[in-house]
């Protein structure tokens, strides 16, 4: 595989993401700040070579890294 495979807390923001939550609900889950979320969310994006939020989930779940 020769995209970077995520840091777990990279995953767990996604999982919350799939399940429907706000980057809000997403830092108190977590009990880190939105930015925090958010940066987790570029990292990721970035990662991935993608554009979007929306983007990472589809490449994501392709990949194997997240599931429904």
């Amino acid at each position: 595989m020769t995209k970077k495979i995520l840091t777990n807390r990279e995953k767990q923001v996604f999982d919350l993401l799939i399940s429907n939550k706000t980057t809000s609900e997403i830092a108190q889950i977590l009990k880190i700040s939105e930015k925090t979320v958010r940066n987790h969310i570029s990292n990721a994006i970035q990662k991935l070579g993608v554009k979007g939020r929306s983007s990472a989930v589809v490449e994501l779940l392709r990949l194997g890294e997240i599931s429904l």
